[in-house]
């Protein structure tokens, strides 16, 4: 009867190490680690903009977040004509790796409440009007996430959406209907 019971023993744990050790391969890198703070060197760089995101990790398939962006730039100083001023945009993403932990390739849904300056031409006055809106997007990105074994994370991912309320078209003014959404972060996973 020991012998059975200690077989047994034997065997159990023998079952829960090779589960544990499959759980390894399956995931290699920490899985321990669920957040994920993040800034995008493009807009840095390329937009004069400060553009911040916060990730949390909910499951090997999917996280949620939210990225805040401000453009620096002046449009009478700037030679860019980048009109958007400033957006706060919670996300959701969606994963398609099955041997990596959040991380690759990536579909994302996003709403985007966004600022941006609309300059239109007065025919009356003979002058150039610039007015500060505000709307609300709704879109969709994609991208790759790549994490290295200390934490470290970069990615690169592309978006488009549609302001669908207070994008106002009056005033001969300009359309900006259309947002983008995209960049290269760099950021750490802790």
């Amino acid at each position: 009867m020991k012998k059975i019971t200690l077989l047994l023993l034997i065997t159990f744990l023998s079952l829960q190490l090779a589960a544990q050790e499959n759980e390894e391969k399956k995931y290699p890198q920490d899985i321990a680690k669920k957040y994920e703070l993040k800034l995008n060197a493009f807009s840095l760089i390329g937009l004069s903009s400060l553009d911040v995101s916060y990730e949390k990790l909910i499951n090997s398939e999917s996280s949620y977040g939210v990225a805040l962006f401000y453009n620096f730039s002046n449009r009478d100083n700037d030679n860019l004509d980048y009109p958007k001023k400033f957006s706060i945009t919670p996300y959701y993403r969606w994963f398609f790796s099955e041997t990596r932990y959040a991380r690759g390739f990536f579909v994302e849904g996003f709403g985007m409440l966004n600022t941006y300056e609309d300059s239109f031409y007065n025919f009356n006055s003979g002058s150039n009007s610039v007015e500060n809106q505000t709307a609300f997007a709704l879109g969709i990105s994609v991208g790759g996430k790549f994490v290295t074994k200390s934490g470290f994370t970069t990615e690169v991912y592309l978006g488009l959406g549609r302001n669908l309320l207070g994008n106002d078209n009056s005033n001969n003014s300009s359309d900006y209907s259309v947002v983008g959404r995209g960049g290269i972060s760099l950021g750490y996973r802790f």
